[in-house]
């Protein structure tokens, strides 16, 4: 087992994101998972990101407030324990239209090497 307190969590920069602190919960460690890297992203209001899109899919997880995540010109609307995949190459942009921060749980493979 590999544990990783919060207060060890390292921030990261995610590209093409604004208005969001980004935290690595799990992954990019020797002792860590080998398949995908968990973070936890925590968009300020106004925040967002996108457009764009990554070869590989990831898993979006709302702990907290709501994001808007806008694929193809649909607004869905994810609240406290939604969640969505993202499939590779489709091209999504994400925001918190709110005036409370989200906290959204991030799982995405590693990418190839």
């Amino acid at each position: 087992m590999h544990v990783k307190r919060f207060q060890d969590a390292q921030p990261y920069e995610a590209p093409n994101h604004f208005g969001v602190v980004g935290l690595r919960l799990q992954g990019f460690e020797p002792q860590g998972p080998k398949n995908q890297w968990v973070g936890l992203s925590q968009f300020l209001p106004g925040g967002g990101a996108g457009p764009d899109s990554t070869p590989f899919e990831k898993v979006y997880v709302v702990l907290d407030g709501e994001m808007t995540v806008i694929v193809d010109g649909t607004e869905t609307v994810l609240r406290k324990y939604d969640s969505c995949t993202i499939p590779p190459g489709e091209i999504r942009k994400i925001e918190n239209r709110t005036n409370l921060t989200c906290t959204l749980l991030v799982v995405i493979p590693y990418p190839p090497e």
